[in-house]
């Protein structure tokens, strides 16, 4: 029986999907498939490949590769999921996909215990429309790499346009038992006409950036072809560090010697350079509605259209338009007379463009990062470990915030030097640390924490616990924050 690790590649910040995704909540944690899921990119990832096991093929723990700063999101992710085994392997800086592939490889080994575990490697923000095509696809890989010595399976998509944004496939000669075709090469994106002719020629496809192969393979070929990268992980792994959240281990590689390792993608470092070489590669055809969701055109292409072309989300309202896509997040967004437009809308910012044009919203991304806008990174409504805030309304001297606290959490133990703080609790209760006292507030009432004062806010009860938080003071940033004891370990 063959032991199969998924390995999900959680990173990337999907700047092409702003304003909806964020550097602080990138586009593999939105929901955003069109098919009525109610799961984000990153939960079908994980529950996709779980449909491989069968009585030849025995699934493992699942590994998580994601950034150190979105551990928290992954964590309450998977927690949504029923029955998830994993294990979260957190960058302390990107490195790109190769490196990161080389800690999921070790990992593996060690989870394995002596057995030379089959990776499945996926991105975590891709789209399956047809499940069972893509399973039984997974499975020929599965099924081609334990067959072979050293080989490398990838998964192949059926093109159905000439599109210049992806690499592509050559495969030659005919499928063999394992449904599966030699690959000839590889061929960075081409250009419109390049395009039009693989489409015609017949032999070329999309490459999905998901492959299979042994652990051992993959360390194997990485030494062989970058060997610089392969010492440096081995030396960042040498120094790792484990713990645990919730039956759920993280793992972080040693930050110095990861942030050493020479960024590289697995197609450049090895995946390119292994036609021909001692690793033979194959590839195995998907045709199961595929999509990667680059841009906010291939999000309309996989929505619900109605009769106009028109795909909607939230509360809005047409009239008189077509073939656009319009996304409402908190409040009514309305469009008359519109055709090939794609309209945002989020509680601090609106995108209109061009559906021709949506792959140039990164450009708007640059410019937001060169003003240093908050817009880039974090949503009005932010996320943490212990719940979430929204940040209602701010002026000179003063921010109002809606805080969300979930049951049996607290915030850290800390301290703000150039603000105070007023909370009023609106549901739930309260347990406060004010300087030397604990206090419990119950809904409607309220306490203040002076400027200086070590503070702490606890929800031990059952139910979520809101309050609304008014700040007052000469410096508002999130930045003013000393943490003296912290339950996330951030302090």
């Amino acid at each position: 029986m063959a032991l199969v690790i998924p390995v999900i590649l959680c990173g990337g910040s999907g700047t092409r999907l702003w304003p909806l995704s964020r550097s602080g909540f990138p586009k593999q944690f939105l929901v955003l498939s069109g098919d009525g899921s109610s799961q984000s990119l990153f939960q079908q990832a994980v529950e996709r490949i779980r449909t491989v096991a069968n009585k030849e093929i025995q699934l493992g723990s699942t590994l998580v590769v994601t950034n150190e700063d979105h551990r928290f999101l992954v964590l309450d992710q998977l927690r949504e999921l029923k029955n998830v085994d994993a294990t979260l392997l957190l960058e302390p800086v990107g490195r790109n996909t190769a490196p990161a592939l080389n800690m999921a490889a070790l990992c593996a080994q060690q989870i394995a215990q002596g057995q030379d575990p089959i990776l499945v490697i996926t991105p975590a923000d891709q789209t399956i429309q047809n499940q069972i095509a893509f399973t039984k696809a997974l499975q020929d890989c599965i099924q081609t790499v334990q067959s072979s010595d050293d080989a490398i399976a990838i998964l192949g998509i059926t093109p159905t346009a000439p599109e210049t944004g992806y690499g592509y496939i050559q495969r030659s000669g005919e499928k063999d038992q394992n449904n599966a075709f030699t690959v000839a090469r590889f061929v960075e994106k081409p250009d419109s006409k390049t395009a039009q002719t693989y489409l015609a020629e017949g032999s070329y496809l999309w490459n999905s950036g998901m492959f299979v192969l042994k652990a051992s393979t993959w360390l194997s070929a990485v030494k062989a072809f970058r060997p610089d990268i392969f010492e440096a992980s081995q030396k960042a792994w040498s120094c790792k560090s484990e713990d645990s959240s919730g039956g759920i281990g993280f793992i972080r590689p040693g930050k110095k010697e990861f942030s050493a390792i020479p960024g590289e993608s697995i197609d450049y470092a090895v995946i390119e350079k292994c036609p021909g070489s001692q690793y033979p590669i194959k590839m195995v055809e998907l045709d199961a509605g595929w999509n990667d969701l680059g841009a906010w055109d291939a999000v309309w292409q996989v929505g619900q259209q109605d009769v106009s072309g028109n795909v909607t989300s939230g509360d809005t309202l047409l009239t008189n338009s077509k073939n656009s896509l319009v996304h409402a997040s908190s409040r009514l967004v309305s469009a008359v007379g519109i055709e090939n437009l794609i309209i945002v809308e989020t509680a601090d910012a609106v995108l209109v463009a061009d559906r021709k044009h949506s792959q140039d919203v990164k450009n708007i991304v640059t410019q937001l990062e060169s003003q240093k806008r908050e817009e880039k990174n974090l949503h009005r409504k932010v996320a943490r470990p212990w719940g979430w805030y929204d940040s209602v309304d701010e002026g000179e001297r003063f921010k109002v915030k809606r805080i969300q606290v979930k049951p049996g959490a607290s915030l850290s133990l800390q301290m703000h030097h150039h603000r105070a703080e007023h909370w009023i609790v609106v549901k739930g209760i309260a347990e406060i640390t004010n300087g030397d006292q604990v206090i419990t507030l119950t809904e409607n009432q309220s306490t203040y924490i002076p400027q200086g004062q070590t503070h702490r806010l606890a929800n031990k009860g059952a139910e979520p616990l809101e309050i609304i938080e008014v700040q007052s003071g000469s410096y508002l940033g999130e930045d003013d924050i000393v943490r003296f004891e912290d339950t996330y370990g951030r302090s």
